[in-house]
């Protein structure tokens, strides 16, 4: 990159070039090195150093490099640039970025700055406060800055939708969807988001619903988004009601009519919605006819295969996926060790949940200790899958021991199940499948007393068992 040739012409030309270059991580740096290095360049007034570091700012943001972005705001109150409105969005959607325990210890003191600098009643700098006080769980706090707006737009109602959403207060979200005077598609799929990140499918599908007969998506003013699409139809695939299936179908269908092309997300939901369908021909299909496919993609057909009774397959398209150069995530271990889990195949199993953190750098969360448990319990070996969960990190959540569990009914080890039926309990002492696995378990070894017991435990406690179906459908 050319240097400038004169110390006046240096701000604008760094401007020219962050704005030129800003999703170039590379230039992004080189500037980034000569400010850094070259620090008598920012000797001019101080509404340019501002925009020099605004503008930085955001490149790294773009660059998905919250951290990086957080160090400069330092470096940009060390050089007296004083930030201005424009600058806080950027910084508070960094935090927001991080894990929520970073997220807080950075919050504060943005929070502070805002009041400090007269911009914390800014409506960009409201909104994205809402947003932040979500990600930590604080509905109080969003709720507190959404109040403080004097008149709140229709970016800051979806913001205040999406904390409802994601602290489970869906009664309040749609209290405020309902007195919405105007109502754009990012208000429609936050209410569905919602219902979705709080196990509510079937309400999300009804939403959905009513979104496709809303006066506005019938003249054509609004239509579904890609977000609507991916959320929607991770409920169908999701939903225990029988006509999950159909309703996906439709709303794949209303996807080939009204769009263009299915972009990488909308293929991938569409993947992964046939696949826990069932109906892995078309997940199949649709993974061959796509152009384009990042490793979301991949995830979906490995999670696909492995519940299709297609395990080595599962683990041939993990070795295709590394073969051309796509570097796999914590998803796709989820589905490799599923893969590995339902063939029976230990040593393959335990070499790939060693093989996260030593080869790829992932540390194994609890779905990934969740499935090594259920590979050593489909195995038999009761024993080394409890004894492995026992040395876990962190406490057994209810996947976990309902994995183990599962194993003892079929492997029949009676013992075992109840203690871990005990620990179950506790953690979902409503929850009428667990009664009725640990009741099959006790009526399996003829352990007739303790099976009556338990039912006897379900009635007095109000717990009844849901009514099971079946469905019939072509591919």
């Amino acid at each position: 990159m050319p240097k400038p040739q004169a110390k006046i012409h240096a701000p604008q030309f760094l401007l020219n070039a962050l704005q030129r270059f800003i999703k170039n991580s590379k230039k992004i740096k080189q500037i980034h090195s000569l400010l850094t290095t070259n620090g008598n360049l920012l000797i001019t007034s101080g509404w340019t150093n501002t925009l020099l570091y605004n503008c930085l700012i955001r490149a790294y943001l773009s660059l998905s490099q919250p951290q990086t972005t957080l160090i400069l705001f330092r470096h940009m109150l060390a050089h007296t640039a004083p930030p201005n409105n424009l600058t806080f969005p950027s910084l508070i959607k960094a935090a927001a970025s991080l894990l929520p325990a970073y997220a807080s210890l950075v919050g504060r003191p943005l929070r502070a700055q805002t009041l400090k600098r007269g911009v914390s009643d800014d409506p960009f700098v409201q909104t994205s406060f809402i947003s932040l006080y979500a990600h930590l769980g604080d509905l109080d706090g969003a709720r507190k800055v959404f109040d403080e707006i004097l008149q709140p737009c229709v970016v800051s109602c979806n913001a205040m939708l999406d904390a409802f959403g994601k602290c489970g207060n869906m009664d309040s979200a749609v209290l405020m969807f309902s007195g919405m005077s105007r109502r754009d598609v990012f208000s429609w799929t936050s209410v569905i988001s919602g219902y979705a990140r709080n196990g509510r499918f079937g309400e999300a599908m009804g939403i959905f619903g009513k979104m496709m007969v809303d006066e506005d998506v019938s003249v054509g003013v609004l239509k579904p988004n890609e977000a609507t699409f991916v959320t929607v139809l991770s409920c169908c695939a999701n939903f225990e009601g029988g006509r999950a299936l159909y309703h996906g179908k439709q709303i794949h269908g209303y996807m080939v009519k009204n769009e263009n092309k299915l972009s990488v997300f909308m293929g991938t939901a569409l993947i992964a919605f046939y696949g826990k369908m069932g109906c892995f021909n078309y997940a199949n299909k649709l993974f061959g006819r796509m152009m384009v496919t990042e490793v979301c993609t991949w995830n979906a057909m490995i999670s696909s295969l492995a519940l299709n009774g297609r395990e080595k397959d599962a683990l041939d398209m993990f070795i295709r996926m590394r073969t051309g150069g796509l570097c796999p995530n914590e998803v796709t271990f989820v589905g490799v060790l599923s893969a590995c889990a339902r063939a029976k195949l230990v040593d393959l199993g335990l070499e790939f949940f060693h093989s996260m953190q030593r080869q790829f750098g992932i540390v194994p969360r609890m779905e990934h200790y969740g499935c090594v448990v259920d590979l050593l319990g489909r195995a038999g070996l009761l024993r080394e899958a409890y004894e492995f969960m026992e040395r876990m990190p962190f406490e057994a959540d209810a996947s976990v021991l309902g994995a183990l569990l599962g194993a003892c009914r079929i492997h029949g080890a009676t013992d075992l199940a109840n203690e871990v039926g005990l620990r179950l309990f506790k953690l979902q002492p409503q929850h009428c499948g667990r009664y009725v696995q640990l009741s099959s378990i006790y009526a399996g070894a003829e352990r007739w007393d303790n099976a009556a017991a338990l039912r006897k435990l379900m009635a007095d406690a109000g717990i009844h068992k849901i009514p099971a179906y079946s469905t019939i459908h072509q591919q």
